[in-house]
C-alpha cells in the first residue's frame, strides 16, 4: 500500500532516492522496480534485514532491472549520514509523528535533497488521527507511538522554512479511517474482534484486487476522511 506518488515524484531510471524510517520497505521497493539507485534508511535493524532480503528476492526474480542498485542502511533520521544534496528523491513516509526532534528531522531531510530534487513527507491526518486519540490512549501513549498530530499547513510550514516550495498536497487512505477508529474503539490490540476481522479482510480485498466500486469510493472520500496527508516539496535548483 502506497501513501507516496511516484509519477508525480519522477522516480525512474538512475534516481538517487532514500526511504528514510523504511520500516517494512513499501516505498524502497517501488522505487527498485523502477529502477532507481534505492537506500532504505531505518534505526531498525530487524525490519532492515527483512528488506535486505527482499531486495535479494526481487532481483533473483526479475522485479527490479539489473542496472538499479538498492541498499539498507541502519542509522539516526536525526544525523543522516550522507552529504548535502546527494539525493534526488527522499521519501520520509509515516514518520515524522514518532519524532520528538522533528524539526531537527526536518532539517536533515531537506538538506539531503539535492538542488532541483524533490520530498515527500506523509503522516497521519489531523481529523482522523485527532478521533483515533480520543478514543484510545494505547493507540498513540506507548514506546515509539505517536507524540504529536500535525495540522498540514504547519508541517508544510516546517519544510519550507528551509528553503524548500511546497508544489502539492493530496489524502491518502480514506477507506483505512474507520479502520482503525474501530481498532481504538475495541481494543488496538484486540485483532480477533469480529468486526475488526471483518474489516480487515475487507481491506486486504481491497489492496489484492483494486476493484473499481472500492477505489472510486476511496478517491471521493479521501479529501474528507484520508488516513494520510501527503506534501510535495522541490528545492530550488542553484542558479549561477
Amino acid at each position: 500500500m502506497l501513501t507516496v506518488d511516484f509519477d508525480r515524484l519522477g522516480v525512474g531510471p538512475g534516481s538517487r532516492v532514500i526511504d528514510v524510517g523504511c520500516g517494512a520497505g513499501r516505498h524502497a521497493f517501488q522505487a527498485y522496480r523502477r529502477g532507481a539507485d534505492v537506500v532504505a534508511f531505518d534505526q531498525n535493524a530487524q525490519d532492515l534485514a527483512q528488506v535486505d532480503a527482499m531486495f535479494e528476492a526481487m532481483a533473483a526474480a526479475g522485479e527490479a532491472p539489473e542496472y538499479a542498485k538498492a541498499e539498507t542502511v541502519r542509522g539516526d533520521a536525526l544525523d543522516l549520514p550522507y552529504g548535502d544534496g546527494e539525493f534526488d528523491v527522499v521519501i520520509a513516509s509515516e514518520i515524522l509523528e514518532h519524532v520528538p526532534a522533528d524539526d531537527r528531522a526536518i532539517a536533515e531531510l531537506a538538506r539531503i535533497v539535492t538542488p532541483g530534487g524533490a520530498l515527500a513527507v506523509t503522516v497521519p491526518r489531523w481529523l482522523p488521527e485527532r478521533l483515533c486519540w480520543a478514543l484510545s490512549d494505547e493507540y498513540h501513549a506507548n514506546e515509539g507511538g505517536h507524540v504529536r498530530i500535525y495540522r498540514a499547513d504547519e508541517l508544510r510550514d516546517k519544510v519550507t522554512a528551509h528553503g524548500l516550495r511546497c508544489v502539492h498536497r493530496e489524502f491518502a487512505h480514506a477507506l483505512h479511517s474507520p479502520y482503525w477508529w474501530l481498532k481504538c474503539a475495541v481494543g488496538v490490540r484486540d485483532d480477533d474482534n469480529p468486526l475488526v476481522r471483518a474489516y480487515h479482510r475487507l481491506l486486504v480485498w481491497d489492496m489484492m484486487s483494486a476493484p473499481t466500486l472500492t477505489r472510486t469510493a476511496e478517491r471521493l472520500l479521501n479529501p474528507l476522511v484520508g488516513k494520510s496527508v501527503a506534501l510535495y516539496f522541490t528545492k530550488p535548483a542553484v542558479r549561477r
